[in-house]
């Protein structure tokens, strides 16, 4: 999914092929709407326009009309968030990005330079603003509360009742927070509450009721169903302001913790712990849905001997390349764990049978075709892939299993190559 479909960016860069490949890599990965600007004066002329706010700004330091950080300087005066992308770099350069205000920077000619830029510019929207989904039945009054969000720098996602708000989250909508009325015409509060629990598990977002009816034992229920919060209307604009940050910004440290106890020390992406507990309810959801999907499990050919050969430290080496190609193909629409040693794990989000093994067939060749250099020696892996289809709702352990035959059936046939359903409907019907 999309993730940052809602948000704009700015894009400042005088250099055609990269405007161009950055554009379409930010817009087809993240969603996120792209303006591109080559000079300064064209970033001038966007910003006196203000039609809509940026999130986030991506800009080269030297520009034709600005060769000196002087459109960086303009972008941030503006209040406009920035991350640098730019060709020239020496300790002079990083002396004078590090005196300003900026959220990261990326070197235009180091491998990987777009990838790291689009996973940079992923970093920073989703830490940097929140999303709240708001519920409230009366258009009006939505849009209001709606306005009053968006000038605390909220992400806002409307809905206009229980069930719309529930598709969207079971569709993956990123939603750190959720504004809730609780006279809603299918659900009450304290259901909704219960129903995003079930569904979302421990990850569940915190839940804020608000609510015009004067009875305290509404607000009392609502509160011991699980809800943050409960605010009163009419309400004092500056307390509903402070209620909301303050339960947005416990969140977001608490978001934090979590991404520290679900990422893998070594490789730095999702552990066995949290594709176990991620894994059924994603699992669910897709089955909601009604969409079928299918899980990987993926292991690197002949890893205790690479480890025999060169040592432990080139096989540490090996397993963060793995990760890194992973995850830059996987991206976040798919839940991607290191499950263990040298074993990958791979949820697939709604994919039928064909489109995911198409998939692990384009993570095969990309590993294949990858050079790692350690010790200035290069070497070269292949992986093999097993893929099970998902098709009704077991004990996750079930799915993982029979993933685990296929990648036997896998190493058992020769290594680096997939093996599934089809592969072997494949070798029957021929």
């Amino acid at each position: 999914m999309l993730k940052h479909r809602d948000k704009r960016l700015l894009l400042v860069e005088d250099t055609r092929m990269f405007a161009t490949a950055l554009k379409y890599g930010l817009e087809s990965t993240l969603g996120a709407r792209v303006t591109h600007c080559g000079t300064l004066e064209a970033v001038k002329a966007e910003l006196a326009a203000g039609s809509d706010e940026f999130s986030l700004a991506v800009v080269d330091l030297n520009l034709p009309d600005a060769p000196n950080c002087e459109g960086l300087d303009f972008v941030l005066a503006s209040n406009v968030p920035a991350i640098v992308f730019t060709g020239a770099f020496n300790d002079g350069t990083r002396e004078q990005i590090l005196g300003k205000d900026v959220l990261g920077c990326i070197v235009k000619h180091e491998p990987q330079s777009i990838e790291r830029l689009i996973a940079a510019v992923d970093r920073a929207l989703t830490d940097g603003r929140t999303t709240v989904l708001l519920i409230d039945p009366n258009k009006a009054s939505r849009c209001d509360l709606a306005e009053l969000l968006r000038r605390q720098r909220f992400s806002v996602v409307e809905a206009s009742v229980a069930g719309e708000a529930l598709r969207l989250l079971d569709a993956g909508e990123a939603i750190d927070l959720i504004v809730t009325d609780t006279d809603l015409n299918d659900m009450t509060g304290a259901g909704l509450i219960a129903e995003i629990r079930s569904r979302q598990g421990e990850e569940a977002a915190p839940v804020i009721g608000l609510s015009d009816h004067g009875d305290a034992r509404l607000a009392a229920r609502f509160l011991e169903a699980g809800g943050v919060d409960f605010i009163h209307k009419p309400f004092v604009e500056a307390e509903f302001s402070a209620r909301v940050g303050q339960a947005a910004a416990m969140q977001k440290r608490l978001q934090a913790l979590r991404r520290l106890a679900a990422s893998d020390y070594l490789t730095n992406i999702y552990n066995r712990r949290h594709f176990f507990l991620t894994g059924p309810r994603l699992v669910e959801q897709c089955l909601r849905r009604g969409e079928r999907t299918s899980i990987a499990v993926l292991d690197i050919d002949h890893f205790k001997r690479l480890n025999d050969t060169y040592g432990h430290e080139i096989g540490d080496i090996v397993l963060k390349h793995v990760a890194r190609r992973l995850k830059a193909i996987v991206g976040e629409e798919h839940l991607l764990a290191r499950l263990g040693g040298e074993e990958f794990g791979i949820l697939f989000n709604g994919l039928d049978a064909r489109r995911a093994y198409d998939f692990c067939e384009r993570l095969r060749l990309e590993l294949e075709r990858s050079k790692i250099v350690a010790d200035d020696e290069e070497l070269t892996i292949t992986i093999s892939i097993g893929l099970a289809t998902i098709e009704a709702q077991e004990a996750f352990d079930n799915y993982l299993h029979a993933a685990d035959q296929f990648l036997y059936m896998a190493k058992h046939a020769g290594r680096n190559r997939v093996m599934s359903e089809l592969t072997l409907l494949d070798v029957l019907a021929s």
